[in-house]
């Protein structure tokens, strides 16, 4: 099948599938509702293999090259589908990490499961350990064949409705602080357990902080071997880094019409110096599109250049920031009115005051910008890495 057959398909499969009404159905809705169409359209879309292409190819859909991934991307963005909210980190973090570094036990049940529905959330951030994630606290001692965990997470993305986790201990003081620190799976449905939903700037509620009291976590959910758990993580954070930003770059070129249709209904299209700002913004789009595929083509071959992960986020950060700040401003006073959330739209909404809010979180989500530059700085630009005393 060519590519552009491949198009065809996807896009009579969306246009037979989509629910049309799903923006109506999400503006001004409450979290139960906003859950209730994420199960629909997941349970809608799985069997198609479309959700899950960059899956290893013994799974449905998986095994395409990235062009057919982004093929997907591309046309689910033009669609304007909702995006899988609640399964963000169940089909990109959870399904790459165990399939990385995960046993054959491990993968059979927790694959399958991500498949039926089960719903993933990330304990890595603490109050205290965000940025510098090697600093965390949240410690696991090991009693005969269990763990027992005691500590706090924060900014675990869809948290209050998990199934399970992926979460970072600490189990040794010893040594360098990576060197301490162990990748565990935690049933979310463990006595010891308390979440607690974070209401943000938006209104929204995607995040929750959690709390760990004596939490028994078996030594079979643990990925790699103990005191490993730093370069586990390091599969995890290159998924948010990589697969992320390709869909959520398809996701920004797909809106730039919302853009374009703001600038004609106030007038501002015929100003220059918004033309000319939303010129560098689309520019700035494209070739956050090209390093994006130049990244996942060069991961694809085992060629993964030092910082690659690190620019690609940092610079999306950046331009979605710039994107949706130029929409706010072609609004005027009008886009400062606020406007019903519409749950599972993502980040390029139209609703330009929420977008501009919203993209603060990507300059802190997944390592903040200013740490992302320091690890540039060090591996890609050679610079010597600051003493602290």
């Amino acid at each position: 099948m060519t590519d552009d057959a491949f198009r065809k398909q996807v896009r009579a499969w969306i246009s037979a599938n989509l629910p049309s009404d799903w923006r109506a159905r999400m503006e001004g809705a409450d979290t139960a509702a906003f859950v209730e169409l994420q199960r629909e359209w997941f349970e809608t879309i799985i069997p198609s293999g479309y959700a899950t292409p960059h899956w290893d190819s013994a799974w449905v859909g998986g095994g395409l090259p990235l062009e057919r991934q982004v093929i997907i991307f591309e046309e689910m963005a033009r669609a304007d589908a909702p995006r899988l909210l609640l399964y963000f980190i169940s089909l990109y973090h959870a399904a790459m990490t165990i399939s990385h570094w995960g046993t054959e036990a491990q993968k059979a049940q927790h694959l399958d499961a991500i498949l039926k529905g089960a719903i993933w959330c990330q304990g890595f951030s603490e109050p205290n350990a965000g940025s510098d994630l090697a600093s965390l606290r949240t410690r696991a001692e090991r009693v005969g064949d269990n763990y027992i965990v005691n500590g706090q997470k924060i900014w675990s993305t869809m948290g209050q409705h998990a199934d399970w986790c992926l979460l970072l201990v600490r189990t040794s003081k010893e040594g360098p602080k990576q060197a301490g620190i162990t990748f565990l799976l935690m049933d979310m449905k463990s006595e010891g357990i308390v979440t607690r939903p974070i209401r943000q700037i938006t209104g929204d509620e995607e995040f929750s902080e959690l709390f760990l009291q004596d939490v028994v976590i078996p030594v079979e959910n643990r990925l790699g071997a103990e005191g490993e758990g730093w370069k586990v993580a390091q599969t995890t954070l290159a998924s948010e880094r990589g697969l992320t930003i390709l869909e959520l770059a398809e996701r920004m070129h797909r809106a730039v019409w919302r853009l374009l249709e703001a600038m004609n209904r106030s007038g501002r299209s015929g100003d220059a110096e918004f033309r000319r700002k939303g010129t560098m913004v689309q520019i700035k789009i494209e070739a956050l599109r090209a390093l994006t595929g130049q990244m996942m083509r060069r991961a694809g071959k085992g060629e993964d250049a030092p910082g690659d992960s690190s620019f690609v986020k940092h610079f999306y950060a950046e331009v979605l920031r710039e994107f949706t700040q130029l929409g706010l401003g072609v609004e005027g006073m009008h886009g400062l009115a606020k406007s019903p959330l519409v749950l599972g739209a993502g980040h390029e909404t139209g609703n330009w005051m929420f977008d501009f809010l919203n993209s603060y979180m990507w300059t802190i989500a997944g390592g903040t910008n200013e740490i992302q530059r320091n690890i540039i700085s060090e591996r890609v630009l050679g610079m010597p890495r600051e003493k602290t005393s």
